[in-house]
């Protein structure tokens, strides 16, 4: 691009303002504790599938989780740990911004009911 050619514009999407909610429970599988009932509110998906950006929310409960992709999250309300298989505690609550990177893989106990908001990106296989 040469400096007299103007800079394109981004392409700018507004959230959405009624987002429907998809709740389910935690697959047997990976249960450990109780039987949470999760919401989710996926916002704004690429077209490849591999960026997204929502809120997501879990009832009281514990299950393994074992990252593919990389998550940056809010904690909006509610109180969890997140155990490392290596046995590292982390304890996040309203207010905390946090990223988990793929290839992490532990356990996620919800204390308090728990609303996160999330940014996902997961690279494609191969």
């Amino acid at each position: 691009m040469s400096p007299d050619t103007p800079t394109p514009l981004p392409r700018i999407f507004p959230a959405t303002a009624q987002v429907a909610v998809e709740e389910y429970y935690v697959a047997t599988e990976k249960l450990i504790d109780g039987n949470p009932k999760q919401s989710l509110w996926l916002e704004y998906e690429d077209p490849t599938g591999q960026f997204c950006i929502g809120v997501w929310g879990s009832e009281v409960g514990a299950w393994r989780i074992c990252y593919t992709e990389e998550e940056y999250c809010r904690i909006i309300e509610g109180y969890s740990l997140i155990i490392s298989d290596s046995g590292e505690e982390f304890a996040v609550k309203a207010g905390d911004e946090f990223v988990i990177p793929a290839g992490f893989s532990g356990v996620w106990r919800v204390v308090e009911p728990t609303r996160k908001r999330f940014v996902i990106y997961e690279q494609a296989a191969g």
